[in-house]
């Protein structure tokens, strides 16, 4: 019997064969996985049809950020989550990713992040926007403690949120509160963060 068409596609693209496998058996339940174990594999299977692409950044040959960009020059609009052991760096500010998880994670985290991700997916652009860079804020304040807050890249990160916020406060508020705390649950460091309302 086919996977019924309302089903999610999600593509894992992780080079580490047993974690690969590991991530599509956490997911196979509830969604359509497709698996790819190089950039190069990715690329084959991303489709207008994938909902969700969960990237390994650290890849030989061709990198997640590499995978990342082609499938944004395609004009692909899956949202993209980068999961990896490379802890996220200034750079990650301009890259078109929607969330970002550093390794490892757990079964329960990885579920949550593709729940989390498929109902960004719903929402406008701006939204979408924010609740990007809501991720990169909270991914850079988990790994780097504080330390980035001098830098102009940060600072312009956090003026671009608060101007979202001005704009998207009666948005927000207008979401439905379990899809609002559902769409922060995926940060790191959000549980102590003050969200808009």
């Amino acid at each position: 019997m086919g996977t019924p068409a309302t089903e999610p596609t999600i593509l894992v693209v992780e080079d580490e064969q047993d974690l690969a496998h590991l991530y599509t058996t956490w997911l196979d339940d509830a969604y359509e996985v497709r698996t790819a174990t190089s950039g190069e594999e990715a690329l084959d299977l991303v489709s207008p049809a994938v909902d969700v692409a969960l990237l390994d950044r650290r890849m030989p040959s061709l990198t997640g950020d590499e995978v990342l960009e082609r499938i944004r020059d395609r004009e692909i609009g899956c949202r993209c989550a980068m999961i990896t052991a490379v802890e996220p760096e200034l750079d990650v500010i301009d890259m078109p990713f929607d969330d970002y998880l550093v390794k490892p994670v757990t079964g329960d985290e990885l579920e949550g992040l593709v729940e989390v991700l498929l109902r960004r997916a719903n929402y406008d652009e701006r939204t979408q926007e924010f609740f990007r860079l809501a991720s990169k804020k909270a991914a850079l304040e988990a790994a780097h403690d504080g330390a980035l807050r001098d830098h102009e890249e940060y600072r312009r990160l956090t003026e671009r949120m608060q101007e979202l916020q001005g704009q998207l406060n009666r948005t927000l508020t207008e979401l439905n509160e379990d899809d609002f705390e559902a769409a922060f649950r995926s940060l790191p460091g959000s549980q102590g963060e003050e969200l808009p309302h």
